[in-house]
């Protein structure tokens, strides 16, 4: 499954609570679900309606993702969402870069991804790029950010 369709979809489901988290008063507490209006609802449901409705060929890819979310433990979803803020903060040559260095390490043991990124580690950002241009990750048929 492609990341990057997995952190954007990630990101996208937080958005409707972003929104809804800046139309409460500050300090006011948030209601339970069965406690919001209507309309509070669709604000946070509308957005995944929307992807499912324009995008039936990803619907077993979403419910899917959507189970795994439910079955991850708290310490799990926080290094989750922790990974979707780094790599929203990334530039899109540093999201190549990441792309590359995880197609590069997947297939790699322990042993072999702790000597890779020691020999990374001593890599100039000018060898760093140029290895990303040597090394890039293979193109996705998904459309990449």
């Amino acid at each position: 499954m492609n990341r990057t369709i997995r952190l954007t979809v990630f990101a996208l489901a937080l958005w409707p609570a972003l929104a809804f988290a800046q139309a409460q008063p500050a300090g006011a507490p948030y209601p339970e679900w069965d406690r919001l209006t209507p309309a509070q609802r669709d604000v946070l449901i509308a957005p995944l309606r929307d992807r499912w409705n324009s995008n039936p060929d990803e619907r077993a890819r979403m419910l899917e993702r959507a189970q795994r979310w439910k079955a991850m433990p708290p310490g799990l979803r926080d290094r989750a969402r922790h990974g979707a803020q780094r790599w929203e903060d990334m530039s899109p040559a540093q999201r190549d870069q990441a792309r590359a260095l995880f197609h590069a390490m997947r297939d790699l043991d322990k042993d072999g991804r702790d000597a890779f990124l020691a020999k990374w580690r001593q890599m100039t950002p000018q060898q760093r790029a140029d290895w990303t241009k040597a090394h890039p990750a293979p193109e996705h048929d998904h459309p990449r950010d």
